[in-house]
């Protein structure tokens, strides 16, 4: 009996996910537990297991298509089986990646106008007798563009024949680069697109929520980091695990969280909870945007274990092989963009924590010291906080509590 292979709920928040890979190919015979594809989440990029044995009779989804949750992907059985009832399921709905035009339907439509060298709405809205659109775009049709990049043909030296001057296939069929027009001044470059992936889709979707939905208010300090300049030097002398900065920023959080537990709280629309640990998550940029891996009981471990589990997820975040569950959990979030020489700017709350820490660079001033100027090393953060769950007083003591642990870094240890 034929079986489905259907997209599974890889993470908590998952809606779809995206086919990144798939590992086998129709024919192949399969065992249970083969990893036969390779799924984008809005989290991570996790395998996808059967647990049946058979032959795969069908895909029925392609390598970058957006698949729903419970749709069919594939579908597994026996050697010529017939599984037209299950292709018919798919085809309603049950196990199509997206029913809307694909970009290759749109290409093929396109072509098809291409062949009738008309197109009389678009070019009448979007272009000028010259071919070029209002907004200085060249104006083409999708297989002229697509057989202008094979060849290495410049659009910009291409006359269009097409209505209102717009370049079509002959146009590029008939192209001699002596005939070519002399190079203008200015050279139009065409706009690339780029596929919205699963993280970027959540990124965009939690962090609106929290903006609009959590009333934020910034409270900033300026806060002498010398002494931890002085005491990380001193660290690293001896220890055989390198310690950051922002190891040093983590810890200082953790500890001043246990002494303002309002800051260490969630929102839950009746209630607040105060949490019982202390898990700060780390804000990791990666190319589709910012991930935030979890340092659990962050209070309770040393500075030596933070940096070593903290490198060893950021690393891991990056190489996009974090678990949904290692980016779970946090009741307190640290943003760090003081490596980029940022001085100052403020985070969106990473939903459900109360709060956020920005931290800049520390930087090098002139400072006031028993009434003269002397070189300093300063920092700013700034601490984003939600109103419903903090007040203003609340965050400022949270602040001063972490200046002083970090103008004093012995007192983090003791």
């Amino acid at each position: 009996m034929a079986i489905k292979v259907e997209m599974p709920k890889l993470s908590d928040t998952m809606e779809e996910g995206v086919i990144a890979k798939w590992n086998v190919e129709e024919g192949d015979d399969v065992e249970s537990g083969d990893i036969i594809a390779e799924v984008e989440t809005d989290k991570a990029t996790m395998e996808v297991e059967v647990f049946d044995a058979g032959t795969i009779l069908k895909i029925l989804a392609d390598e970058g298509d957006a698949v729903p949750l419970g749709n069919i992907m594939a579908i597994i059985g026996e050697e010529d089986e017939d599984i037209s009832d299950l292709l018919e399921e798919a085809e309603s709905g049950g196990g199509s990646a997206d029913e809307s035009s694909t970009a290759d339907d749109v290409e093929t439509k396109a072509d098809e106008k291409d062949d009738e060298e008309y197109d009389p709405v678009f070019n009448e809205l979007d272009n000028n007798d010259n071919g070029q659109a209002d907004d200085g775009r060249i104006k083409a049709s999708p297989l002229a563009r697509k057989m202008a990049e094979e060849q290495g043909i410049s659009l910009s030296n291409v006359k269009g024949s097409g209505p209102h001057g717009r370049i079509i296939k002959r146009d590029i069929e008939s192209y001699e680069p002596s005939r070519a027009p002399a190079a203008a001044a200015t050279v139009s470059r065409e706009d690339t697109e780029h596929r919205v992936s699963q993280m970027r889709k959540t990124i965009a979707r939690r962090l609106s929520e929290s903006k609009f939905s959590s009333p934020h208010f910034y409270e900033t300090i300026d806060i002498d980091m010398q002494p931890v300049w002085d005491a990380r030097k001193q660290i690293n002398e001896v220890s055989d695990t390198k310690i950051s900065f922002n190891d040093i920023v983590v810890k200082a959080c953790a500890t001043a969280l246990r002494q303002h537990p309002d800051i260490n709280s969630s929102w839950q629309e009746d209630r607040i909870i105060e949490h019982g640990n202390v898990n700060i998550a780390v804000a990791v940029g990666i190319d589709e945007g910012l991930v935030t891996p979890v340092i659990d009981n962050t209070d309770q471990k040393g500075l030596q274990q933070i940096a070593a589990e903290g490198r060893d997820l950021i690393e891991r975040a990056k190489d996009r092989s974090l678990q949904p569950e290692e980016m779970e959990g946090s009741t307190f979030t640290v943003s760090n963009l003081g490596m980029f020489g940022i001085e100052e700017f403020t985070a969106i709350i990473n939903p459900p924590n109360a709060c956020i820490l920005a931290v800049g660079a520390i930087r090098e001033v002139p400072v006031v010291e028993d009434g003269e100027v002397v070189p300093g090393k300063r920092m700013k953060v700034t601490l984003s906080s939600d109103h419903r769950i903090v007040d203003g007083v609340s965050a400022a003591k949270f602040l001063n509590t972490l200046k002083g642990m970090l103008e004093n870094p012995l007192g983090m240890v003791l």
